[in-house]
């Protein structure tokens, strides 16, 4: 599962409206957003979660909050009754530092509660138990981190996931979006430091094969190509690729889906029956060095191999039997 960013900085504006409704046809479920960033003006924090709130609520995306007792507060809400957030479209809070184990197994009975992923001890886990927490209402998000360097290991990552997920918890964590990244140092918003500027889908594939249960893109963007190749994912479990063609004469071919071989190779992707289809001799052009993620057709040099199409996952060396 995949959700995404909206960031109350500003008002809700039609562009920012419309993206939303096209994630949501995408396939993304739920919405991030956060009440307690020191550079943002709070004033007018309630009005604008109540807008967002309203348009999750039109999309039916769930809309998991990030807050302080003190934001929460400031934007006129009580920490006592979570009734009026839930009525607002908020589905869930994300709970940091300064509230007590005992007030967030208060708070499980009411709204989904999200802990810090990174920070919760086997004590905490003992303390929620003590206070009857509804476990099935309680998740483990992880922390996006803006400035280069600080992002988590992802070997860490893995066994920490391994670890909460054993206490039944579901895990997130949050990939770099490409598009309106998030000041003031508009360096990326991943979860782990490998991540920052790949691409989205990239990392969210990582993320999935590493204990994670959903995946947040954490800036405030994502374009229409890589939304399109979300969707593919989600919906036909495929991977879109994007090309630009370097011979027309047989770009028509390589295009349409392609299954991997299940004998994975180490330096490519082999497309499991492309060399199987009706195709012409193919003669030897264009074979240079083939960087990595090139898309290559096996000329007539490579006799029975004629035909096969890869995609390279390394820089590899020129090869006259390559297209």
């Amino acid at each position: 599962m995949f959700g995404f960013s909206i960031f109350m900085n500003d008002s809700l504006s039609e562009e920012k409206k419309q993206y939303i409704r096209q994630m949501a046809s995408n396939g993304f479920v739920g919405i991030f957003t956060s009440m307690h960033i020191p550079e943002d003006d709070v004033s007018a924090y309630q009005k604008r979660l109540i807008e967002l709130g309203s348009e999750a609520k039109k999309n039916k995306l769930e809309l998991m909050v990030d807050i302080s007792g003190e934001a929460l507060e400031r934007a006129g809400f009580s920490l006592e009754d979570l009734t009026p957030l839930k009525a607002i479209g908020v589905t869930g809070l994300r709970m940091d530092y300064h509230i007590s184990n005992q007030q967030i197994a208060d708070w499980s009975h009411q709204l989904k509660i999200s802990l810090n992923a990174s920070t919760i001890t086997p004590k905490d886990i003992d303390e929620l138990k003590e206070a009857e927490a509804d476990f099935s209402q309680i998740e483990a998000w992880h922390n996006y981190y803006p400035r280069p360097e600080t992002g988590l290991d992802k070997e860490w990552y893995q066994k920490k996931n391994q670890w909460l997920k054993i206490q039944g918890l579901l895990v997130q964590g949050f990939v770099p979006g490409d598009t309106e990244l998030r000041g003031p140092l508009y360096q990326g918003l991943p979860t782990l430091e490998e991540h920052r500027g790949v691409h989205p889908l990239a990392g969210a594939l990582d993320l999935l094969a590493s204990n994670t249960d959903i995946v947040y893109i954490g800036d405030a963007g994502l374009s229409e190509n890589v939304q399109e190749q979300f969707a593919s994912f989600q919906k036909e479990q495929t991977v879109l690729l994007h090309t630009e063609p370097v011979d027309e004469e047989f770009y028509e071919y390589i295009l349409g889906k392609h299954t991997n071989r299940q004998d994975d190779a180490r330096d490519v992707i082999r497309s499991a029956d492309a060399r199987f289809r009706e195709i012409p001799s193919i003669p030897a052009r264009n074979t240079a060095t083939r960087m990595k993620g090139s898309i290559t057709l096996d000329n007539e040099k490579y006799l029975r191999y004629m035909g096969e199409i890869q995609l390279t996952k390394y820089d590899l060396v020129l090869l006259q039997s390559f297209k």
